[in-house]
């Protein structure tokens, strides 16, 4: 059994030492996931605490299958922002009476920084709500959070098979919107990160 099968065992039966070492390991992957959807840090903190808010209600019904509980918590994860505002307000009273364990980032970060990585941010997202949901969906989740074909099924509650064609036909719309609009004002790692899009689109 993998150590995330196990402390998800755990915490099933409502250990939650096993809930928050989970937490402590996946809470910045769920973050970033979310921040890149929303271009926002603020409402990232508050969906990543929605998520693993979900995570615990859910615990005793759910089975984690794979042997990380990434994909799971990322589809999670998902849903929550498909829902963003309804989800927000509805889990609003029960984040209150919950101890302040969400994730905080490190506060020597530089203001000034965040402010140009969420600029940055709606530069790319702008671009890329004109793909389709289920589009972004999966480029989120293979290009940014690097997930497998598998994890990614996981995730999306797909078949593999249908993950690798959506994901062929995202990078070809996606390569095609780049050519036509003019480049957004990117930093130097999401260059990187759309360059990844348009030199992989032919290999599927």
């Amino acid at each position: 059994m993998s150590i995330d099968l196990e402390l998800w065992s755990r915490a099933a039966e409502g250990d939650s030492e096993a809930f928050g070492a989970l937490f402590d390991k996946y809470a910045r992957d769920v973050y970033n996931h979310c921040f890149r959807r929303t271009a926002d840090w603020s409402a990232a903190e508050d969906l990543t605490s929605v998520v693993f808010l979900e995570a615990w209600r859910r615990r005793g019904h759910v089975r984690i299958l794979h042997e990380s509980a990434l994909p799971w918590l990322l589809g999670v994860a998902n849903n929550v922002l498909r829902n963003r505002h309804r989800s927000l307000r509805r889990h609003k009273t029960a984040l209150e009476q919950l101890p302040p364990q969400v994730y905080e980032p490190d506060p020597a970060e530089d203001i000034a920084g965040r402010i140009d990585d969420e600029h940055r941010m709606r530069e790319i997202l702008a671009l890329m709500d004109r793909l389709p949901l289920a589009d972004r969906e999966v480029l989120a989740l293979c290009i940014w959070s690097e997930l497998t074909y598998e994890e990614a099924a996981v995730a999306l509650g797909i078949p593999v098979g249908t993950v690798r064609s959506r994901l062929s036909r995202a990078r070809s719309r996606l390569k095609d919107l780049l050519e036509k609009e003019p480049k957004p004002r990117l930093g130097h790692r999401w260059s990187e990160r759309l360059s990844a899009l348009r030199k992989k689109g032919e290999e599927l």
